[in-house]
């Protein structure tokens, strides 16, 4: 069933009269392939080139000679790695088909860890900023127990110096706060103040050294300087090896893509690093970075992003962090030493448990491609999304990806795309390279064959001329000989024209005309309800082609003999063949579907009797019954008692011999799982007889008296329901007294006589006479 409806399916999407060229054969599907074969189907349209290779290949094209869909995955084992495997596979893909891989990510036991404060420094956080002061040591000493190696770097940030974010009055652009008799730095968007370091008394005297600045506008630059931050790394000396932190600590929200239109900056950001002296120079010539441009780069980047806000901002950023993959929000109430210890160990622990990958496909190129990613987790359950929860050190997941592809680029030729697969906050990944597929190659010679139906021209008389199509009975000339059959004067069989000496089949309706003179075609083969070999193969030269698992003139045989399987095990009971999923029982006396049936078995036990009468001869005997084996075709056994054989199964017989009572013996015959057997009573069964024949006479007469009694009980109660009248009297009419009835003679008759006038009253008058009769043998007076 498989088959055929791959078939039907396959017949559907890869057959079509439209399709002539390899192209658009493969373009139907990848379980779509092309014939190039030169000879394959002479004479046929291009059409049936393509088709599902199972039915090409029965169809007499090579396997050498089919172009098709093929998916290759090859896995690159020289390169080495620690925590993500493998590090490169090479696919080759064709629209509509799909490839898929594993890749494991493993968490080590311990991770150096790169911290890099990036916090805002903004008139409003000075309290806070005060309280990082203490913060380097203490962390320091607390992230000894989850981190081999931890390195401190800091940062700052406000927001773009330009108009309308800031003051630009002269006085306020070096000194935002002078309204206030506070000496402030001016406002900056991005500031590298410390490079990564292990001193963190180093650390405690820059933080010791900021200044707040001012800005006009609620919202602040911390995406932007969050991307500057993160791209670049030499500035800001991220560890290769090192689990990558990026604090971000503020309490307003952050300016989005297209806010600095209100500045008039309508470049969008490049996504580089811009720093000169340490100073964010693009701040005032480039947009602010988009929320997807910002999620690359951190993925890019191998960087996990914690976010540190006061509660009144928690819900503005918790919609954020949905939208960037590894990224931890912490609610602080006060920003307090304390406080933001324990946020980076929770973020610390909680992010390095969860294992994400982030799978992205070059831009050119992302509309024509779908991943599909499903996670195996390390406790053996399939997570919905691209993560994996609760994850111990030396634990690994892995991740089942598929790859497919959609279409052809709109030039229709090859292409290479590059797809990445990054776990997150890891600073290994893996790299697919796709190889796309979408032009023929056609063997070495390079020749599909899907351009030999261009109808040829001849020069006559000086002048390019085509060719006119001549069907059936045509003139003979030096270009149709060559399209007729020996024998036969009918130019390509009737059945298509000729043309440069070649007969171009015609198309029918039925299915394929092809041939040298085309005659042959693939559908003059046996049907089978209705259906060409009964939809389970392919007519080839007007034979059929059967699929796997079938058989016979139109294909309606299965070759397995599962349906023939009877419930004992046997194949037809053991008593016949398996024909076309079908049994024939051997013996014409077997019937039903698997030969179990035999009535006539059943009924006779005289069958038998020669077997039962052989073993009698030889007394009975273990040591003598090997003399009936040629008299006994089955399992004989003896018994002294057959009481305890019954069932279904069983049949009881006698055997009755005519010279002696004591040759009467009962036996029983079963034909339990396919095998005949016999079970033969040791003890004659004389008295038996006797007994059951005295039984029987006496049930006899038993039921002639009852039945003489019923007779006689039924005629008594219809005569008398005659006598009798319904008022209770006895009518005499009718009634004949005879020797054996005086008792039964009444002694009243009574008699009613109407008189009438000759001029009657209103009604007739009537007397009732009643006239004693004498009893019998009283005399007359």
């Amino acid at each position: 069933m498989f088959h055929t409806l791959r078939k039907q399916w396959g017949d559907s999407v890869c057959r079509s009269p439209g399709i002539t060229s390899c192209t658009d054969c493969l373009s139907r599907g990848p379980q779509c392939a092309w014939c190039f074969e030169e000879g394959f189907l002479d004479g046929a349209g291009l059409s049936q080139r393509c088709d599902l290779p199972v039915n090409l290949l029965r169809r007499g094209c090579a396997l050498e000679f089919m172009e098709q869909s093929e998916v290759k995955v090859e896995v690159n084992a020289t390169i080495s790695s620690t925590q993500v495997s493998p590090r490169d596979i090479s696919i080759t893909l064709r629209p509509g088909s799909a490839a898929s891989f594993i890749v494991s990510v493993k968490q080590l036991e311990r991770y150096p860890v790169d911290l890099y404060y990036l916090v805002d420094v903004s008139a409003s956080m000075q309290e806070n900023l005060d309280q990082l002061k203490t913060v380097g040591v203490a962390l320091s000493l607390r992230m000894t127990e989850h981190s081999s190696d931890l390195w401190l770097g800091f940062g700052s940030f406000v927001d773009k110096p330009v108009s309308p974010y800031i003051n630009v009055h002269p006085s306020k652009i070096h000194n935002p706060c002078s309204d206030f008799e506070i000496r402030c730095r001016p406002a900056h968007g991005f500031h590298h103040v410390l490079s990564m370091t292990s001193n963190m008394s180093e650390f405690t005297r820059v933080i010791k050294r900021q200044r707040i600045s001012g800005n006009m506008d609620t919202p602040e630059g911390g995406l932007d300087a969050m991307l500057q931050a993160a791209v670049c790394q030499r500035a800001v000396g991220w560890r290769p090896e090192a689990k990558r932190l990026l604090l971000l600590m503020t309490d307003q929200p952050s300016h989005l893509a297209l806010d600095s239109r209100l500045a008039g900056i309508v470049v969008p950001h490049d996504g580089l690093c811009h720093l000169e002296d340490n100073v964010y120079k693009g701040s005032t010539r480039m947009d602010h970075p988009s929320l997807g441009q910002l999620s690359d780069k951190l993925l890019e980047n191998h960087i996990y992003s914690i976010f540190a806000v006061e509660k009144q901002q928690y819900q503005w950023y918790e919609e954020l962090i949905h939208l960037l993959p590894g990224s931890y929000l912490g609610k602080l109430g006060l920003f307090q030493a304390p406080n933001l210890i324990d946020l980076v160990v929770d973020a610390y622990k909680r992010l390095l448990s969860e294992v994400v990958v982030s799978v992205s496909v070059e831009d050119k190129a992302v509309s024509r491609y779908w991943v599909s990613v499903t996670p195996l987790c390390p406790d053996g359950s399939t997570a919905a999304e691209h993560s994996c929860t609760g994850v111990q050190p030396d634990q690994t997941v892995y991740f089942n990806i598929t790859i497919g592809q959609h279409s052809c680029p709109d030039d229709g030729k090859d292409e290479d795309v590059t797809v990445m697969v990054r776990p997150v906050g890891y600073n290994e990944s893996t790299v697919v390279r796709i190889r796309s597929k979408c032009q023929c190659t056609c063997g070495p010679a390079g020749q599909c064959r899907d351009a030999n139906a261009s109808p040829c021209k001849q020069t006559q008389n000086g002048n390019n001329q085509e060719e006119r199509p001549n069907y059936g009975m045509m003139k003979d000339s030096d270009s149709n000989k060559n399209c007729k059959a020996d024998g036969s004067d009918v130019v390509c069989s009737g059945r298509g024209v000729c043309e440069c000496g070649k007969c171009v089949c015609e198309q029918s309706r039925l299915g394929a005309v092809y041939g040298k003179y085309c005659e042959l075609d693939d559908f003059s083969c046996p049907y089978e309800g209705g259906l060409l070999c009964g939809s389970r193969g392919v007519c080839v030269l007007g034979e059929c082609v059967c699929e796997d698992g079938w058989t016979g003139d139109s294909c309606n045989c299965p070759v397995s003999t599962a349906t023939c399987q009877s419930s004992n095990g046997l194949l037809c009971s053991g008593r016949g063949k398996c024909v076309c999923g079908k049994c024939v029982c051997d013996d014409p006396q077997h019937s039903g579907d698997f030969c179990e049936r035999c009535p006539a078995c059943q009924s006779t036990c005289q069958s038998y009797w020669t077997c039962v009468g052989c073993h009698l001869s030889h007394g009975l005997t273990q040591e003598e019954a090997g003399q009936c084996n040629h008299t006994c075709a089955l399992l004989v056994g003896y018994m002294d008692d057959m009481s305890g054989q019954a069932g279904e199964t069983w049949i009881h017989c006698m055997y009755i011999s005519n010279d002696s009572c004591r040759n009467s013996y009962r036996f029983q015959t079963s034909s339990k799982s396919g095998q005949a057997q016999l079970l033969i009573s040791t003890r004659p069964d004389c008295v038996s007889s006797s007994l059951r024949l005295v039984r029987t006479f006496l049930s006899v007469c038993a039921l002639t008296v009852l039945c003489g009694l019923v007779v006689v009980a039924v005629s008594r109660l219809l005569l008398q329901k005659r006598r009798w009248s319904p008022g209770g009297t006895v009518e005499d009419a009718g009634y004949h007294c005879t020797g054996k009835d005086l008792s039964y003679i009444p002694t009243t008759n009574e008699k009613t006589v109407t008189y009438r006038r000759d001029h009657p009253p209103d009604r007739p008058v009537e007397m009732h006479i009643q006239v004693p009769k004498m009893p019998l043998g009283d005399p007359w007076q």
